[in-house]
């Protein structure tokens, strides 16, 4: 044990390898970007070894960081597990499920209702998520993740595949009879999806119109649909988040499919309260 670095040193790293920002691991721990900073680097005096390339605004792991990184992670993790085990939780805490907006005013928001009215003495802290960079093992109990699913840790179930459609005002898709009607009007973009409206347009055989668009670009998809429902162009949107929206409407039956789609997740190497496991099954079979 004594010629094991300081856990202080080995949190740093594990933090900041897995997110790849020492701002982003600074916060998750409570200390400045400049702490973390130093405690890699004593770190890497201590094994003798760099850990990260560090760019001008990005940090990459060397092959060193990558092969040690599984076995800190998974230390944490037992010493987790371990602690729950042992000592068991010391206050009740809430189920944490973590989401973006957009699915979570359509596709969780009634089932979290349903939920509710079925377990009422479950407490659940709702987390959003807008980038990939917000999801992560750390933090929470349930995430719906938006991808291929190529994610490492976790268990996994799809919600089912997904296909993108264009959706507007009510008062807009009445001037729509035909892809090419789209000419002159304002394309509502959301960045982070595979497919986009380049991708809609080909399959329609519409692909000439975008240069006759203007274009809006949001950093989230609630934005879009927000602008959409006012009227202010059209969005290109997942057939499953409009299964609540009275306000929007889609102007041609064509649809682009996905091979990105929306996942439960959920850590597969951690204790699983019963409150959290009752959630997942609810969610699981609620999936249609």
């Amino acid at each position: 044990m004594s010629q094991l670095p300081p856990l202080l040193w080995l949190q740093a790293f594990e933090s900041a390898a897995r997110t790849l920002s020492f701002t982003a691991a600074g916060n998750e721990l409570g200390v400045t970007q400049a702490a973390i900073s130093q405690r890699v680097r004593l770190l890497e005096d201590r094994v003798g070894q760099k850990l990260f390339v560090r760019h001008a605004r990005s940090l990459t792991l060397t092959p060193a960081g990558q092969a040690w990184l599984p076995s800190i992670h998974d230390a944490f993790v037992r010493i987790s597990e371990g602690t729950l085990e042992v000592f068991g939780s010391t206050t009740e805490q809430p189920v944490t499920l973590r989401a973006t907006p957009a699915i979570q005013q359509s596709w969780l928001a009634p089932r979290l209702i349903a939920f509710h009215r079925a377990h009422p003495q479950v407490a659940i802290r709702l987390v959003s998520a807008i980038w990939p960079d917000d999801f992560g093992p750390e933090g929470a109990d349930i995430e719906i993740r938006y991808g291929k699913g190529e994610w490492t840790g976790v268990e996994m179930q799809p919600l089912g595949e997904e296909h993108l459609l264009p959706v507007c005002s009510l008062a807009l898709a009445e001037t729509l009879s035909a892809p090419s009607d789209l000419a002159g009007h304002t394309l509502l973009h959301a960045v982070g999806f595979g497919v986009g409206w380049p991708g809609w347009l080909q399959e329609a055989g519409a692909a000439h119109v975008e240069a006759q668009c203007w274009s809006l670009t949001c950093d989230n998809q609630v934005m879009t649909l927000a602008l959409a429902s006012q009227g202010g162009g059209i969005a290109l949107t997942h057939r499953r988040l409009m299964e609540q929206r009275g306000d929007l409407v889609a102007p041609f039956d064509i649809s682009v499919p996905s091979d990105e789609r929306f996942w439960l997740v959920r850590p597969s190497r951690r204790h699983v309260s019963d409150e959290a496991g009752l959630v997942w099954q609810w969610l699981c079979n609620s999936m249609g």
